[in-house]
């Protein structure tokens, strides 16, 4: 991301009349909104901090060299809400559901990307089978 973009996401709510929401929604630049994205992932169970943590730097990489502002707002805006919403406890168990109003705004593109990370989530939680209790108990 070029500097004047590392800019706009550093811009500070300062001022007499400053809105404290907007304030907390402040952006991070993004090399420390990345590495929080990894600390925060180490609350998680070791499958999901595995996959988080590939995803999130997939995603950085392939934004690095982008320069449109409104994209690298929204890619940052996006990444700060979900670290905004992962569980501080690694015990937690909030996770929510997407809004649906979100899926209509998606691309073609993204969704794919949405139906391939279901199907890697549950390839990952699957219960395992208990063949080996199973056999051990014929011997």
């Amino acid at each position: 991301m070029q500097r004047s973009c590392r800019l706009l996401a550093n811009f500070p709510a300062t001022g007499p009349s400053v809105d404290l929401r907007k304030a907390s929604a402040t952006l991070y630049p993004p090399i420390p909104l990345y590495r929080r994205l990894l600390r925060a992932h180490r609350n998680l169970p070791r499958e999901m901090r595995s996959l988080g943590d590939e995803y999130v730097k997939a995603e950085f990489r392939r934004h690095r060299m982008v320069t449109n502002p409104i994209h690298v707002m929204g890619f940052l805006t996006q990444w700060r809400r979900y670290l905004d919403e992962l569980p501080r406890d690694s015990n937690a168990n909030n996770f929510k559901k997407l809004d649906p109003t979100i899926f209509e705004k998606m691309s073609a593109e993204q969704l794919g990307q949405l139906y391939e990370l279901m199907h890697t989530t549950r390839d990952v939680w699957k219960p395992v089978s208990t063949e080996d209790g199973a056999e051990g108990s014929r011997s």
